[in-house]
């Protein structure tokens, strides 16, 4: 078969940084019935058989390198070079075996990204005890803790690590069994069987760390990964050693310069989701690179972290979610320091978790030009925390934001039409068995012949050619149908909103199964619609900003704008209501990726949504002319 040279599909016209990428393509076979498998022609090259085998070789190439580091409160770099990360694995490794650890009583960490949140991670690996890092969101913003007794009650942990004793006490005194160990880095808690992470991380290896190595297979369990609860509660992913591995030998196939230049990379992502605590730590240490613990937000706030970090620190390659790239780039507009710095060396921007408006893309593709004068890679792909992530991905130069890409090295991919869309579905040794203790949710998320139901729709970008890739077409348990009929794809017609309405609104949920027509509840970008409203005070409640005549005013001209250039009932929104109440974590509005459930919202809300479709609506219901 005549090899594909995706570098080829780049843009000519264009100077792109040169760095080594896959080069291979792929090729895919039509069935009778109009499915289409999809697969690399690339074959996937050999894996480690356990990550810790990377910590190993690099700890004997390069001892003295940082593996990560992450400040202190004095705001000093402290770092954690191989070598010593992994004595500290080895010792609490031994710890684990002491203590008579195992898939049935893990270790469950309830931690923000810490040095000693990555041991205890690659410590569990190294000697074949599971952890899970749990989202701190269910013990600090929580306050029922029902996600979190649900997922203790899942793990039924032999030890449970706090970076804090006293920050997570409430949650602990709460949900966690007395008699359970609790290991601390910093303030212990008081009346509770504890003990020092030092105290930990100096017990002294034995030969049976080895021996509890060597005696781990490939597809033993490595770590639980909870899902985030989008559709219910957490299920505990299953995430094997083979899974791990074989993704990050994908990953670096799709990066080869990554085998090149050990990476460096600032990253804030919590590593209780898969794109940090399995993608980006697993590609540190798996490649020999040095990772900055961003204590940054992607937020108005918490962006001014990962600025001050990433004045001083130029990654090699960057990821983050579509709003963190959004704030950063006024910063980058505004500090030309800032922008000459990360643009020095940075091979690869990686964007996840939403789509990413291409107003904001445009503006990155100019201050490339405009700071180096060359393109940068900028794309994304598709993964889920079943797939380890990755699963498709974007290793080529695009003109506009979207591409997902082709399936990576070992990856089969499966085209089921349903309906008007594709459905797509995916297995290989990245792939996940299922979900721990949950029987009938892991058959269902499996078709008959073992590929892994997404729920997710994609599209070609070019149907003549596979290797022009896809884009992401939504997910099939938001879509739905108005009373005419009309089917309504959520996830395209919701980012186009989120465009549309820029700056002005954070996120949206399109309400109308079986009604007329459609509506939306709005979550606003409260500071700017704070600017609309300059004649209120900066103190003025939520409220009272949302239903100012400015605010009102942009938002109905806006609302009519978007519905002048619709071309049917199925895109044209007609009526909205601006929440001044924020979405809830409790009440399972948000899930522990800061997305919206958008059922659970229109669950909760139902009253407001039956406001919208009132005969009369209330003056706080923005609304057009509707024909």
């Amino acid at each position: 078969m005549k090899e594909t040279r995706l570098t080829e599909l780049s843009n000519p016209k264009s100077k792109t940084r040169a760095v080594r990428l896959r080069t291979s393509g792929a090729s895919m076979e039509r069935r009778a019935d109009g499915t289409i498998l999809v697969h690399a022609d690339e074959r996937l090259e050999d894996y480690p058989r356990v990550l810790t085998e990377r910590l190993i070789h690099w700890a004997r190439v390069a001892p003295d390198r940082a593996l990560a580091a992450k400040r202190n409160a004095d705001g000093k770099w402290r770092f954690l070079t191989y070598a010593d990360a992994l004595r500290k694995v080895r010792s609490i490794g031994q710890g684990f075996l002491d203590r008579g650890l195992s898939p049935h009583r893990p270790v469950a960490i309830l931690s923000e990204n810490d040095l000693e949140h990555l041991l205890l991670m690659f410590a569990g690996q190294h000697v074949g005890v599971p952890t899970a890092s749990i989202a701190p969101a269910y013990s600090m913003l929580s306050t029922d803790f029902a996600k979190l007794k649900h997922v203790m009650n899942i793990l039924t942990p032999g030890m449970v690590f706090v970076s804090k004793g006293l920050r997570y006490r409430r949650a602990l005194e709460s949900v966690v069994d007395p008699g359970i160990e609790i290991v601390f880095a910093e303030a212990p808690l008081p009346d509770r069987k504890s003990t020092s992470f030092d105290s930990l991380a100096s017990t002294t290896a034995t030969s049976a760390v080895d021996a509890a190595h060597a005696a781990i297979a490939r597809d033993d369990i490595a770590k639980f990964l909870f899902s985030s609860g989008s559709t219910g509660l957490p299920k505990a992913v299953i995430n094997t050693h083979r899974m791990l591995c074989s993704n990050q030998q994908m990953i670096l196939q799709g990066f080869r310069f990554m085998g090149e230049e050990p990476p460096v990379v600032v990253d804030w992502m919590p590593w209780n989701h898969t794109a940090g605590g399995n993608h980006n730590t697993g590609m540190t240490v798996y490649n020999g690179g040095t990772l900055y613990i961003d204590d940054g937000k992607p937020t108005a706030e918490g962006i001014a972290a990962t600025v001050e970090n990433l004045r001083e620190i130029a990654p090699t390659v960057y990821f983050n979610v579509p709003r963190g790239y959004e704030e950063l780039l006024a910063h980058f507009r505004n500090d030309a320091r800032l922008r000459e710095n990360f643009f020095s060396r940075v091979k690869f921007m990686f964007y996840a978790g939403a789509g990413l408006s291409q107003s904001v893309w445009d503006g990155y593709r100019t201050m490339m030009d405009e700071t180096c004068g060359e393109r940068i890679l900028m794309a994304t792909g598709l993964g889920a925390t079943e797939t380890s992530p990755m699963a498709l991905q974007c290793t080529w130069d695009c003109d506009q934001s979207g591409f997902i890409g082709i399936p990576m090295p070992g990856v089969e991919t499966k085209l089921v039409p349903s309906g008007t869309k594709i459905e797509i579905r995916v297995k290989g040794p990245n792939v996940t068995p299922g979900y721990w203790k949950e029987p009938g949710i892991t058959a269902n998320a499996f078709d008959e012949e073992g590929y892994y139901k997404f729920g997710d729709a994609v599209r070609f970008v070019d149907p003549t050619d596979v290797n022009k890739g896809f884009i992401f077409d939504g997910r099939f348990a938001e879509d739905f149908k108005l009373a005419s009929g009309t089917w309504v794809s959520v996830g395209p017609l919701r980012n186009r909103v989120m465009q549309w309405f820029a700056p002005y609104i954070r996120d949206a949920v399109i309400a109308g199964p079986d009604r007329t027509f459609l509506s939306m509840l709005v979550v606003p970008n409260l500071e700017t619609c704070r600017l609309l409203a300059q004649q209120l005070s900066p103190n003025a409640a939520p409220a009272e900003v949302l239903r100012h005549e400015s605010v009102t005013k942009k938002f109905t001209a806006l609302l009519e704008s978007f519905a002048a250039q619709a071309t049917g009932n199925s895109n044209r929104v007609l009526r909205a209501i601006l929440l001044d109440e924020p979405p809830s974590l409790d009440a399972g509005e948000i899930t522990d990726k800061a997305s919206l459930n958008q059922r659970a919202i229109l669950d909760r809300r139902a009253a407001l949504v039956d406001k919208m479709y009132a005969p009369h609506p209330s003056p706080h219901v923005l609304r057009i002319r509707e024909n």
